[in-house]
């Protein structure tokens, strides 16, 4: 099945959606750049934003989105014992979040959704596509993919060593992320997921923890590679 393929720069990176319909192709890159717009850490605006303008013990209500995201990286950072840390190590407990509302505990804190948010934003556009009734298609964020439907998309990984792109797998009905942290002890790691925010916060608790047999990997449903 030949799909319709659109590429727009959001999140950072180049944004690739592959669906039959351009209608639910718009929608889908209307659902990313809502996750743009409200967890960008460069947009003042953000939520992220206007949590950085915050000082010690203040708060904030933050989109439903910017909610779920911030509770899933809470649950990461916990289950993986400070392996996935969105503070960074700014003040790993220097956040909180309740419902919709986001306190600052320490002023020394500062966020970065970039380990999660973007893998969020690829379910949410697949999400999108689905609502409008495509049943084969694929979202790729700089890496971060995901694929549904009766459709097998290949994958290759940049080659450290000899340079250029090699195959590595091919990607149905499932998710798939890379990661590349030069001070983690697996700088390289890649992981599969059904969901794409999980693939995308396992492949950073991977590489920093330096366990292919991670437990969070096994409650996720996910595999994990070095290379």
């Amino acid at each position: 099945m030949a799909l319709l393929r659109r590429a727009r720069p959001l999140l950072g990176t180049l944004v690739e959606i592959g669906a039959t319909d351009a209608c639910a192709i718009d929608a889908a890159f209307a659902s990313v750049a809502h996750v743009h717009a409200r967890m960008s850490r460069f947009d003042a605006a953000s939520d992220i934003g206007r949590f950085h303008a915050l000082g010690a013990g203040e708060a904030i209500e933050v989109d439903r989105e910017t909610a779920e995201v911030l509770a899933a990286a809470a649950r990461f950072e916990r289950l993986s014992d400070g392996a996935f840390d969105i503070a960074l190590g700014s003040a790993p407990d220097g956040w909180r979040i309740d419902a919709c509302r986001l306190t600052r505990l320490s002023a020394r804190t500062r966020l970065d959704l970039g380990g999660i948010a973007k893998g969020h934003a690829v379910d949410r556009a697949v999400a999108a596509l689905q609502a409008q009734g495509c049943r084969v298609g694929f979202v790729n964020a700089g890496g971060d993919l995901r694929a549904f439907g009766d459709l097998e998309l290949p994958i290759v990984l940049r080659d450290e060593r000899a340079g250029g792109v090699r195959p590595f797998c091919t990607l149905s009905d499932g998710a798939f992320a890379t990661s590349f942290l030069s001070n983690a002890r697996a700088p390289h790691v890649s992981v599969a997921a059904p969901s794409c925010m999980h693939a995308d916060a396992l492949a950073k608790v991977v590489a920093v923890s330096g366990r292919l047999d991670h437990p969070l990997l096994a409650a996720c449903a996910a595999l994990a590679w070095r290379h």
